[in-house]
């Protein structure tokens, strides 16, 4: 099952659909605990053999990104929840696991949500996905992106996984629930493959993996606007159900938005993982669909296009299509949709960004209108699909589609690049078109993280990376990142490293 060929095993659809609406104030632990307890008892689960919880901890501090993740107590609330409806000797392994985003060592963001005391209070064991080893899953739906994926052994050997994300807005895929929580079951290099304007279908590829016989969303306090850093929305719910079409559904009509109109999730009712049609799913709790919507009143979702997102701020932005050939007129789910997290992760960090920064151009895709940047501002040619012809500072300009596609792509031949190795790239990059009046940035996307360098670099802001605040917690969530892994490859057999074709193993 594991290396570069692995298998996956059939799981039966979920039904029927429920979905259980429960009033919750706070973050009380025990009181999540007693209703996560009954939403299991009412759907009549229990857990058994390999327990696997996900989260959503995409990035976490509790001072700066307060909004973004699934929090401690809602997760100490689950898993005393599982433990209750335990049976002697049918749970093998109770944890919990995540990858985080944006290239920061999970071990960091883990200790910042305050997820250490929680887990080992429950008996449970921690997975951190980019440290461990990594299983290819082969896919059969014939609208697939490719052929076979990448996923942590612990999620393709969980018999029993639940999802519990965060109730959020999201800038790429309009929201994120259960279904789009799903991109934190890959690591780093592997997630950002398809990470365009094909993420809707790499969403609904994920769902092939396993699906989760329990779901419980963190809406206590959701996020809206963005992914990263939202805005806090207090809603005092938790949402449960078997069935994360018929949940996610339901958590778009509870913020007025039709559940046909998200891509992702329209796709994968379309393959079968459930029902949007509202009279297919039985309603339970304590709070009904529109009371739910009456607090959800004015919840913003994140889907803004690029220029109107920098509309009066000191980054003009321009964005053209895609390649023709992918049929789509704008990459929602690649360059654009970074460049708005990165801005705002910079924002989060350093209050005077806005006044400090440094006037700068940005152009995502074939673009064909006019460049007028100001004297000294640097233009951005941001991704592969970046495409101009012009004139720029008394030069001629002719900026190439380097878009490389997607069936060229191989997810076996993936490698890992930290953050650091990304700053050298950024820095040495800028060093060699230092003279040139724009800057020509690689990538199918370019990451969160290495936009979020760039802006600072040529913006002029501080590298959130190198702040005081998170300096010295990211050295060490990097360090113990690299010894796992060192200490992984070591502790494995040479011929261990190696499929049958002789290619190395994730």
């Amino acid at each position: 099952m594991v290396g570069c060929r692995g298998t996956t095993r059939e799981d039966p659809p979920l039904a029927p659909h429920r979905v259980i609406i429960r009033h919750c104030p706070t973050y009380d632990p025990d009181r999540i605990r007693a209703i996560v307890r009954e939403g299991l008892e009412e759907l009549d689960l229990r857990p058994r053999g390999r327990v696997l919880v996900k989260p959503n901890i995409v990035i976490a501090h509790r001072q700066m990104f307060p909004h973004a993740y699934t929090r401690p107590e809602f997760i100490d609330g689950v898993l005393g929840a599982l433990r209750d409806r335990e049976e002697p000797g049918t749970v093998e392994e109770l944890a919990v696991g995540e990858r985080c985003g944006i290239t920061i060592p999970t071990r960091m963001a883990w200790k910042q949500a305050g997820y250490p005391a929680v887990v080992r209070r429950h008996r449970a064991r921690r997975y951190f996905f980019d440290e461990v080893t990594q299983v290819e899953v082969p896919l059969r739906h014939p609208d697939r992106l490719r052929d076979y994926l990448y996923t942590p052994e612990p999620v393709a050997r969980a018999d029993f996984f639940v999802n519990c994300p965060k109730f959020k807005a999201h800038p790429w895929t309009t929201v994120t629930f259960c279904l789009k929580n799903y991109i934190g079951i890959q690591d780093d290099r592997h997630r950002l493959i398809d990470h365009d304007f094909g993420l809707d279908r790499k969403v609904a590829d994920l769902q092939e993996v396993v699906q989760p016989r329990f779901v419980a969303i963190d809406a206590i306090v959701a996020g809206e606007g963005r992914m990263l850093t939202p805005r806090p929305f207090d809603l005092q719910l938790v949402i449960l159900g078997d069935n994360q079409v018929a949940v996610d559904a339901a958590c778009c009509r509870i913020i007025g938005v039709d559940p046909t109109a998200v891509p992702h999730i329209a796709l994968c009712a379309g393959r079968g993982y459930g029902s949007l049609d509202a009279a297919d799913a039985r309603l339970g709790g304590d709070v009904g669909l529109d009371e739910a919507a009456a607090r959800a009143k004015g919840f913003q979702v994140g889907l803004v296009r690029v220029e109107r997102y920098f509309e009066g701020s000191r980054i003009r932005a321009h964005a053209g299509p895609p390649p023709a050939q992918e049929l789509t007129d704008y990459c929602w789910g690649g360059c654009p949709g970074a460049m708005e997290e990165a801005i705002e992760i910079i924002r989060q960090l350093d209050q005077t960004t806005d006044r400090r920064m440094r006037p700068l151009t940005v152009v995502f895709g074939a673009y064909e209108g006019p460049l007028e940047p100001r004297p000294g501002e640097r233009v951005i040619f941001m991704g592969d699909c970046a495409r101009w012809k012009g004139r720029l500072d008394g030069r001629e300009v002719d900026v190439q589609d380097l878009y490389v596609e997607r069936h060229h792509k191989d997810p076996c031949h993936a490698r890992v690049t930290d953050v650091f190795l990304k700053m050298g790239g950024v820095l040495w990059n800028l060093f060699r078109s230092r003279k040139d009046p724009h800057v020509r940035v690689r990538g199918c996307p370019v990451s969160v993280a290495e936009q979020t360098l760039y802006l600072a670099q040529v913006g002029g802001t501080r590298n959130p990376y190198l702040l005081p605040a998170t300096a010295i917690p990211f050295a060490l969530g990097w360090t113990g990142w690299r010894l796992r892994r060192l200490w992984r490859w070591v502790t494995l057999q040479p011929y261990q490293r190696r499929d049958a074709g002789g290619r190395p193993r994730g």
